[in-house]
């Protein structure tokens, strides 16, 4: 890992990505991209050794090729305290569930 960021930082980059993510501004594998390398300062070699994946299946999750399962899926998000779940797809109700 090369220059960790704070717990605040973490967070505030966190709460930033997934803000854009339930815009559609960013997709899943942009935001575990960003996550591995600017929360870890992770290679993708390294990123795939910690959650037990294929390098090719992490670049893959983060190009947002192929079709994972669910359960692989978590486990690529799971080191920042994420799991995938179920989102509405109307901009407008993830809004007002985010707004709640």
């Amino acid at each position: 890992m090369k220059n960790p960021m704070s717990a605040d930082d973490r967070e505030a980059l966190l709460l930033d990505l997934l803000a854009k993510l339930f815009r559609d501004d960013i997709t899943p594998g942009s935001l575990l991209r960003q996550l591995r390398k600017q929360v870890l300062g992770m290679n993708q070699t390294e990123y795939a050794s910690l959650v037990g994946v294929s390098r090719r299946t992490l670049s893959d999750i983060e190009t947002d090729k192929g079709r994972q399962s669910l359960a692989l899926l978590d486990q690529a998000f799971r080191p920042f305290g994420l799991k995938i779940g179920l989102l509405p797809r109307s901009a407008y109700l993830r809004s007002q569930l985010m707004n709640s």
